[in-house]
This record gives C-alpha cells, structure tokens and sequence, in this order.
C-alpha cells in the first residue's frame, strides 16, 4: 500500500463497525484498493502487520536491555541513516496504532505494538542522554550563546534541516553542536509525539539544569540567606558584590540565553513545552542571581550606613539596568513570572535604597555641629567628602536619571539665610523645571553645602578670612566641577555664576585684609610735601604692612590659579600706589641718618614678600587648577606687570 494512502488511512479513522459505502470510499481510494467494507478490519491488522514486521527488528537490535552492543553503543553515533530509520519506524508504529484503535480497539496486536513501543521509547530516553551528556562542551551556554541568536538559530534548525542532514554521511567538518542540537530536537519531537513527553522532559531537565546550577555556582553567586549575610563583615560582602556584577553579565548573556536558545530549538514544535522546561532548569538558579543585590540592599539597611555603600547598590543597578532587555527577552513569558519578578523587585528596591541614602546624606550635611575651624581658610574636610561624594554620583547620572524621576523636588524654604544674608546667591539652585532631576538634584546638595560653610565661615574672629575660606571652598567645588561629569549635569550657566561669587569673595577679602594698608598711601603722592608728613606715612606703612603681612603669612589658598589672582589683585592695589609715593620721597629722605629704619620697604621688596604669601598648607587638600594660570615668583614680577 502506498505510503501517502496509508498516512490518508492514519489521520481520517472511522469507528463504525460496519461503515457505508460512501465511508469506506472515504477511507481507501477506489482506484487504489479493492477490498469491501467488511475487510477493513483486516486492512488495518494488516498495516499494523506490516509496520510491525518492519519495525521489531529495528527496536529489538537496538534494546538497552537485550545486548552489549545496544548498552554501549549510540544509535545516532553509530549511523545517522539507521537513526532516521529508526525514527521513521516509531512514527509508523504510532500512526499503525491509531489506526489500528479505531477500527478495532480490542485488537491483541495492539498490546504487543504497545510493548515494542515503550522498548523505543526506552532505547530514545537513553539517546537522548548521551546526546545530552556526550556533547556538555559542544551544548554549554557559551558555546549556544556565541554562535547565533535565538531568531537565527530557530531558522538555522527548519524541519528540513534534519531530512537534509541524514540523507548522506555526515562529514567531519559539520559542527558538532548544530548536528546535537538537531539529533535532541528529532529525538524530542519523536517522543513527544508519541506520547512520552514526561520521560523525554525528566531526562532534559536533569541534565541542563546541572548545568545551570553548575555555571551559577562556577560564576561564584550562591544563595545566601539575609540572616548569613546580616553577619557578614562589610569588606566580606563587599568582594561577593564585585564578584556578582562580574558574574551577572555573563549569567544573563551567556549561561541564562545559551539555555534560553537550545530549549527554543529542541522543542521548537511545541511552545508550552519549551516555555515551561526552561523555567524549571533556569528559574532556580535566576531567582538566586537576581535575589542577591535585594538582600544586600536589606543588609545594608540594617547595618551601619555609610555614603559609599550607595555606589555598590549603584553598580549593580547600573548592571541589571543595562542587561534589562535580554532579561526581559529571556525570562518574558509567564512561566518565568518568578525569575522577572524578582527582578523587578529588585530593581525597585535598589532604587529606593539610592533615593533613601540622597536624602540621608543631605540630613547628614545639614547636621554637621562641628565648630573646628580649618587654619588659614584653608578647604574644610567636609567640603573635600561632600564634593567627592558627588562626582562619584555624577558618573551616574544615566542611572539615577531614571531613580531619580519620581522623587520630590527639594524644598527651598528648609535652607537658612544664604551666604552672608546675600538674598541673591539662591538663584545658585536652578528652578527651571526643564533641568532634569539629576541635576537638580546635585545642585541642591552643592548649594546646601554651601550654605553649611556659610555658617562655619562666621566662626573666623577674622571677617576677612571667613571670605577667603569661602573663596577657597567654593573654588575647590568649581575645579572639581570642571574636572568630572558634574560639568555636564550643571551646566555653563552654574559654573558661570559660581565662578563670579568666587570673584566676589576673593576681592572683599583683599577689600578687608588688605585695604587698610593700602588706604595708608596718599592718593595723590605729589600733594603731601612736609617731610615730617612723608616720615610719618612711611613709618605708619612699615608697621601696618608687617602686621598684616605676618597675619597673612598663615592663610592658605591652595589653588594655583586663585592664589594667583588675589595675589595680583593685592600688588594692583598696593604696589603702583607705594611705587609712585616711594619715588617721589625717596631722594628727600635720603639725607635722613635712619634711613634704613624709615624706608624698610622698596617696591621690588614689597612685590617679593607678596610672591611667598599663601603657600602655607594646614588642614586642607593641595590641587592644581586645570585652568592656565600665569605664574609668580620672588623676581618682582609684580612690579614689572603694575608698571604697565
């Protein structure tokens, strides 16, 4: 009987006992078969006759349980063409036995079809082991992963591949993995089909699972649970957080998606199958990746807190964050709701963690009490930590862009009066609503800094250093600024005003340390003509200029381009003025026998002594601006550039 007749026969049963004509017409072409209605019973004990005797054989040889040879020996490893053979017989078996049972149920070949059936379906569970197991380094996540993407490898493994495949030897060139994954598939299919669907997946699951558990443990990431880690020492935790955001990248990439790909492509055929047998071999070991930085985030809490715990929970947002689309892609259907849930909980509670640790850290600057000074006006150590802090969190900014985009804007009326009751200076806090919330964000905790140091500059006995503590602070903000990705959250416009405000202090210091000395020169040098008036200036210079200069001698600005500035601002003032009036009363007083003791100061002398101010540092952090700044030394350049 031809083989399209008999497939006709197998998928259009009949269960009439004693069909009509027009039934039995249905059943078997006229043109093809001649047999009436009453022999159809036979008919199908004959195909089942047939299909057995090609078939028994073929199953007996290939027994797990009968010979040696078939315990030790692969059936696909052996021969490809037997291995086809062998499927064809399992597929004709099966459509045999349909027939078969519903033309004649009671039918006795049917227990013996059934019997040399469970013997296939025993010798395919044992295929598809060694299959499974032979080919671990051929079939490992990586290797799956690296070679084609789930979409390509789907049509890289059509029905037709298989057929093409077994039609001639396989040559030794093919790839191993492609000629694998091709044998699990038609093995699957084969038993699926055939009703074994429960042994084929339990023998599936056993060994892919190991090996997911087995990359999972390799990659370092164990399950811990909150109560181990609540007793773990931070510096402990901290080398398993390195370790995960090393290890979480390679898991979803490579070992979650390597998985991902070979269940699509052996059990293609089926999609609630392939969906469900790959959340039982991943979805253990996906809870236990994504479950680790939520219980960090917990422990984290409950322990001693400190500003740069934030950055880990940061990098590990940062790492689930970027693999989001393959995690969403890998684990999107609803058997793996466990796995995407928990990272999704994850997610969020890193996020609140972060909102949490900006809003505690902002508490914390507003409560600094400590009311030590910095010697000199130099840079305050809590300057130094707070303007860190944000640079760090600047290298962020794509992440906390999006933690941040639900959290309440600050609110201005909880800062005290600014900087010197100067109402001006809060326009430093940009209002614009189209500024993003990172930046708005950042520029607020710089303003509140500076608010704090506002507060701490009243402490100087000294007004005018309280200004040049200000000076010095806000510059180091400014340079910091520049140097890192802060530059880009604040804008031009901010680092524009707060570069005028440093101006401002450094020129009502110099106003207030250095006026009084200055204000002692007469304006108009040609006007005073008494010499005992011109002795007078000079002695009254001498002893104001020392006192201030040995005053000023401890002050500290450890930029480069600002000490620069109020330097030169302070030889503008001084210099030109005492240069002229030292000039003129110079020969008049020449004659004088204390000469030395009236005029202790020349200008050159003046312009050196103004070159070694400021290079003091107590208590405060050396840097060199990243801006060009012209450079001074004890030569007198100061006389030769106020000379113009």
């Amino acid at each position: 009987m031809p083989q399209k007749g008999m497939r006709s026969l197998c998928f259009s049963p009949t269960r009439s006992s004693s069909p009509s004509t027009s039934q039995v017409s249905h059943i078997s072409s006229p043109s093809r078969f001649s047999f009436s209605p009453s022999s159809s019973r036979s008919f199908a004990d004959e195909v089942m006759d047939k299909t057995l005797e090609r078939a028994e054989p073929m199953f007996m040889k290939w027994n797990p349980d009968s010979t040696t040879f078939s315990k030790v020996t692969s059936l696909f490893y052996h021969s490809k063409n037997e291995a086809k053979d062998f499927i064809k017989c399992v597929n004709n078996l099966q459509k045999a036995m349909r027939f078969l049972a519903s033309e004649n149920p009671s039918s006795e070949k049917l227990a013996s079809a059934q019997n040399l059936m469970q013997i296939a379906m025993k010798r395919l569970q044992k295929e598809l082991y060694q299959i499974l197991s032979m080919n671990r380094a051929h079939l490992d996540p990586e290797s799956v992963s690296t070679r084609s993407s789930r979409s390509s490898a789907l049509s890289n493994f059509s029905d037709s591949d298989f057929e093409e495949n077994q039609e001639s030897e396989i040559v030794e060139v093919e790839d191993v993995s492609t000629i694998a994954m091709s044998d699990l598939r038609t093995i699957a299919e084969c038993m699926i089909t055939s009703g074994y669907a429960k042994e084929c997946l339990k023998v599936y699951k056993i060994i892919r699972k190991s090996i997911i558990d087995e990359g999972i443990y390799k990659l370092g990431v164990e399950k811990i649970s909150p109560s181990h880690m609540n007793k773990m020492d931070y510096e402990v935790l901290e080398l398993k957080i390195k370790n995960w955001l090393n290890a979480v990248r390679v898991a979803v990439k490579t070992l979650f998606n390597g998985e991902r790909i070979l269940c699509d492509n052996v059990f293609a055929s089926n999609e609630s199958i392939k969906d469900s047998i790959f959340s039982e071999i991943s979805g253990e070991g996906g809870v236990i990746l994504f479950s680790f930085p939520e219980n960090v985030v917990k422990n984290t809490k409950k322990s001693k807190k400190s500003p740069e715990k934030v950055f880990r929970v940061l990098d590990m947002y940062s790492s689930m964050a970027n693999l989001w689309p393959e995690i969403e892609s890998i684990f999107a259907l609803q058997s793996n709701s466990s796995v995407k849930s928990q990272a999704i909980s994850t997610l969020i509670k890193m996020g609140q963690f972060v909102r949490e640790s900006l809003s505690d850290f902002e508490a914390g600057i507003l409560k600094n009490t400590s009311k030590s000074i910095v010697a000199g006006g130099g840079i305050h150590p809590l300057t130094i930590e707070v303007i860190n802090y944000l640079t760090l969190l600047g290298d962020y900014s794509t992440i906390l862009t999006d933690i941040l985009a639900d959290m309440a804007p600050p609110v201005r009326s909880s800062l005290p009066e600014l900087l010197f009751g100067n109402s001006d200076s809060i326009e430093m806090y940009p209002e614009d609503t189209r500024v993003s919330g990172i930046s708005t964000r950042l520029a607020w905790l710089v303003l509140v800094l500076l608010c704090k140091l506002d507060s701490k500059a009243k402490s100087y006995k000294d007004i005018s250093l309280s200004y040049l503590f200000l000076a010095n602070n806000l510059q180091y903000i400014i340079v910091k600024v520049n140097m890192s990705n802060l530059k880009n959250l604040l804008g031009d416009e901010w680092l524009t005003n707060h570069e005028k405000k440093v101006k401002q202090f450094a020129s009502t210091y110099v106003k207030l340390a250095w006026g009084h000395v200055i204000s002692l020169i007469p304006e108009d040098p040609t006007a005073v003509k008494n010499v005992g008036v011109v002795k007078d200036c000079f002695k009254k210079f001498n002893a104001q200029f020392e006192e201030v200069y040995h005053k000023q001698s401890v002050c500290v600005v450890a930029d480069t381009k600002l000490r620069d500035e109020i330097k030169l601002a302070i030889a503008r003032k001084l210099i030109p003025v005492y240069r002229e009036f030292y000039n003129k009363h110079k020969l008049v007083l020449s004659k004088e026998r204390n000469l030395g003791s009236l005029v202790r100061f020349s200008p050159e002398e003046i312009g050196n002594y103004l070159s070694d101010l400021f290079f003091v540092v107590v208590g405060t952090e050396s840097y060199a601006s990243s801006s060009s700044s012209p450079s001074f030394s004890r030569s007198g350049i100061y006389i030769r550039g106020s000379s113009h």
